[in-house]
C-alpha cells in the first residue's frame, strides 16, 4: 500500500445489462459492466424509499474473459477494485470523464450456475476470481 493513500471501491450489487466483452487493438480483453446497488429508506415523512445507483466496471485480461461466460444480466456478485477516471473527447470536441471501477477481485454470489457444479452441491455458489 502506498504511503497514506487508499483507492478502494467495494460493491454488491446485480448487473444491470449483458457484460459487453470487448478486446483492445493489442488483443487484450476487457469486459465492460454495469452493476447496480440499491439503498432503502424512509423520508422525513415515513414514505420507504428505494433508491439506485450505477456503477461502470471493468474487467481485464483472463479474468474477463472468465467472467463473460458466467455472468449475464441480473447476476449478482462482490466486487472489489480501483476508482478511475475514464477520459475522452466528445463529438464537439468537449473534454468528459466518468468514474469506471476497475476490478481487482470478484465472486459471483448467485444466479446461474457454472457448468460442471451439481445442483446439490451448494445452494448459491460463490466464485472467486482474484489476483
Amino acid at each position: 500500500m502506498s504511503k497514506g493513500n487508499v483507492n478502494k471501491i467495494i460493491l454488491v450489487g446485480n448487473l444491470g445489462r449483458e457484460p459487453e466483452l470487448k478486446y483492445t487493438p493489442k488483443g487484450q480483453a476487457v469486459l465492460h459492466i454495469s452493476l447496480a446497488t440499491n439503498r432503502e429508506f424512509k423520508t422525513a415523512e415515513g414514505e420507504a424509499k428505494k433508491e439506485t445507483a450505477w456503477h461502470k466496471a471493468v474487467i481485464w485480461g483472463k479474468r474477463g474473459e472468465a467472467c463473460a461466460k458466467y455472468l449475464t444480466k441480473g447476476s449478482r456478485i462482490y466486487i472489489e477494485g480501483e476508482l478511475r477516471m475514464n477520459k475522452w473527447t466528445d463529438k464537439e470536441g468537449k473534454p468528459r470523464s466518468t468514474p469506471e471501477i476497475h476490478v481487482s477481485d470478484i465472486q459471483f454470489l448467485g444466479g446461474t450456475k457454472p457448468s460442471g457444479m451439481n445442483s446439490d452441491s451448494v445452494e448459491e455458489p460463490v466464485l472467486t476470481l482474484s489476483h
